[in-house]
């Protein structure tokens, strides 16, 4: 049976679905909104199903047979896109679409130089990058709207491949004039009474409470969440609580420019291993395989400088 749609009009499914707006989607993909208007109700035709409920001044939600169809038109996209990406295989030159994810915490630390030093590279790559949470990285990676994601070994599924950049131990974000903010260390047992700022992101807040957990007597006091970790950074410096984190600012303040103190976190404590996330055989792609190589060898210039050194 011949297709009565096309991959473009597949393209503009995924990207209202993604940004939950015409208009935005429109912006994202440089075209006019009349166009992808125009495609999505062509599909709607085509299909014989509504794809988005409109919501007036709140923009469009996918309907549950729109969620579905989205999800494998971004697959089919993907699968068009690797016939590309194949014949550039066969030629030896890595281009194509390559869509990488980061988690929140350290995206604006390491993703902005590692695209511009893979670009340069390979200027034939088209490269997008996603900066949110560890559910959802995984949850890319599964659908294939992501090819490689930089995160942590959190909560890892057994169907995709972890491969480990550094490990980053604990320590603890104060204000600079708290009074343990001039120890060369400070341990959990010591911060248990002092209010905590928890950086609530999913399965990451729950690896910071476990560092307490796992030793049975001790109950951190939260007093402020936040998913922003330059809230809490900037919650920190203004006195309503200590934080843990795994990578270390670049600088000793805060975004409001007030100033912090990093301390080292004393004892047994786990660390969190960072690296690349991938699913298993991804690395048969050579985009795919190059940017992992061209990470692996980039970032260990530049995760030393991450990690908190002792005095």
């Amino acid at each position: 049976m011949a297709l009565r749609f096309t991959l473009r009009q597949l393209e503009y499914l995924v990207a209202v679905g993604q940004a939950g707006s015409i208009t935005l989607a429109a912006e994202g993909l440089n075209v006019s909104a009349p166009s992808i208007s125009t495609a999505i109700a062509q599909l709607e035709a085509e299909f014989g199903l509504p794809l988005f409920v409109r919501k007036h001044a709140h923009g469009m939600s996918p309907t549950q047979s729109g969620r579905e169809i989205i999800r494998e038109a971004a697959l089919a996209l993907t699968a068009a896109g690797r016939l590309t990406e194949l014949a550039a295989q066969y030629r030896g030159t890595v281009k194509g679409r390559l869509n990488i994810g980061c988690l929140l915490t350290f995206a604006q630390i390491l993703v902005p130089q590692l695209r511009r030093s893979f670009i340069t590279r390979y200027p034939e790559v088209e490269f997008h990058q996603t900066e949110t949470h560890q559910a959802a990285l995984i949850e890319g990676l599964r659908d294939a709207t992501l090819d490689v994601a930089l995160t942590y070994d959190l909560a890892l599924p057994a169907d995709l491949e972890f491969i480990e950049l550094a490990s980053l131990p604990p320590f603890v974000m104060l204000p600079k004039a708290h009074p343990l903010a001039g120890r060369s260390s400070v341990s959990l047992a010591e911060l248990k009474d002092w209010p905590l700022v928890l950086l609530d992101l999913p399965l990451s807040a729950d690896y910071f409470l476990s560092l307490f957990f796992e030793k049975a007597s001790l109950k951190p006091r939260i007093a402020d969440r936040s998913r922003d970790m330059a809230v809490v950074q900037s919650l920190v410096a203004n006195d309503f609580g200590y934080s843990i984190a795994n990578v270390r600012p670049l600088t000793n303040r805060a975004p409001d420019g007030k100033p912090l103190a990093y301390v080292q976190l004393s004892g047994p404590v786990q660390a969190m291993r960072m690296g690349l996330l991938c699913a298993n055989g991804s690395r048969a792609s050579l985009t795919i395989r190059a940017f992992i190589d061209h990470a692996t060898e980039t970032l260990q210039d530049i995760l030393p400088d991450l990690t908190l050194r002792q005095s």
